[in-house]
């Protein structure tokens, strides 16, 4: 009598990656990513003009176990030879449209850097490319897939705190001159605008992605100290589809840093305080005065796991939605509502009017470019 073993499942084959820019975002976030997920992703192949960079970054690959990293200094011969199943994209601001727009056409699936792109103008040939590739593109924002975010999203979905009603998001910062010695720092054509493109878009993202849709924008933006085409603060009040209303402010000149997310429902305020990345011990539940009721207030500050926000994080949950041949989270409408977010922010700080959700379609010159060629504001060679 003969008996056999039932054979375990197959593990779906390993996600050949591809990564486009190896500066310090891709050597310092990405690599560690993948490290993370090695047993489901594989790197092989590396992009950039900058020889010397790109050695580093294959050098500090091998160290991690990825030593079969083919070198290339051009896009479009990696993806004709590599053939990559994802692309890492942490190129300038500048490049994202195009890099992501040749990756999908080429099949592959793209993982790219804030802000994906410098307007909605360039966010709809995305999607246009989305469309007639079937493969998809995500933006990184990391701070969505830490467990202290999954669980505040979750019990403000439910309505375990009661109902959204005010807010308050902060990005305040500080950048000195030095740093926007860099040529493409703080110029509308290659970073698409300033603190609210560049800095407080992780902040305001996570709002978004814990309240929903937003309805009205009405806001201020300021030149202050830096010589820049952009701002280098702005602020901003904002109306969302529950009812909830909140403040956003965004600012590279605020020498005590943090960053901060603070909701007020109906029976709990949550709040986040942190600077480039959470954990759960980060996320502060306080219930409203006279709710006793101590196992409900144990439930908000038990998360199930302590995940801190990562790349590494929004990788994992990539490669689940890859694998299950589904539209990853940060992708379609649900990314696109953070750029027209920031556009409605710009246009309502230029004009000093309020601005709906929808209401910037094309034709509208804030569709085209995120100063929308206001005098005040356009390209110093535009005016």
């Amino acid at each position: 009598m003969s008996s056999s073993v039932p054979s375990s499942p197959s593990r779906p084959p390993r996600l050949r990656v591809a990564a486009v820019g190896t500066g310090g975002i891709a050597r310092g976030n990405h690599l560690a990513a993948l490290h993370a997920h090695a047993g489901r992703a594989e790197l092989v192949a590396a992009v950039d003009v900058d020889r010397g960079r790109l050695d580093a970054f294959r050098e500090a690959a091998g160290a991690l176990g990825m030593p079969d990293v083919a070198g290339y200094d051009d896009l479009g011969a990696m993806l004709e030879r590599a053939r990559p199943d994802l692309v890492l994209i942490g190129t300038p601001p500048s490049l994202h449209r195009a890099q992501t727009v040749a990756a999908l056409q080429a099949g592959a699936w793209v993982l790219c850097e804030k802000p994906l792109c410098l307007s909605l103008a360039e966010y709809d040939a995305i999607a246009e490319a989305e469309k007639s590739s079937g493969a998809y593109a995500s933006v990184v924002f990391q701070h969505r897939y830490g467990s202290g975010a999954v669980h505040a999203r979750e019990l403000i979905a439910a309505g375990a705190l009661g109902a959204p009603l005010v807010a308050h998001c902060q990005t305040t910062w500080y950048r000195d001159t030095a740093y926007y010695e860099v040529p493409w720092r703080g110029r509308w054509d290659s970073e698409g605008g300033g603190p609210t493109m560049g800095h407080g878009i992780h902040q305001y993202d996570l709002l978004l992605h814990l309240l929903g849709d937003w309805t009205e924008v009405r806001a201020m933006a300021a030149r202050l100290v830096h010589d820049v085409e952009s701002e280098d603060v702005s602020t901003a009040l904002v109306r969302f589809a529950n009812g909830a209303v909140a403040t956003v402010v965004n600012s590279v000149l605020s020498p005590d840093e943090v960053s901060r997310i603070r909701i007020d429902c109906a029976d709990a305020t949550v709040e986040l305080t942190h600077l480039y990345g959470h954990r759960n011990e980060d996320w502060v539940y306080t219930p409203r005065p006279g709710l006793a009721d101590e196992a409900r207030v144990a439930r908000w500050r038990t998360p199930a796991a302590d995940l801190p926000s990562s790349h590494a994080a929004q990788l994992g949950a990539l490669l689940d939605a890859y694998e299950r041949g589904e539209r990853p989270p940060g992708s379609g409408p649900d990314a696109r509502r953070t750029v027209e977010f920031a556009a409605a922010l710009y246009k309502a700080a230029f004009t000093g009017l309020p601005v709906k959700a929808g209401e910037i379609a094309t034709g509208d010159p804030f569709h085209e470019a995120m100063h929308g060629n206001h005098p005040d504001w356009a390209p110093r060679e535009q005016k």
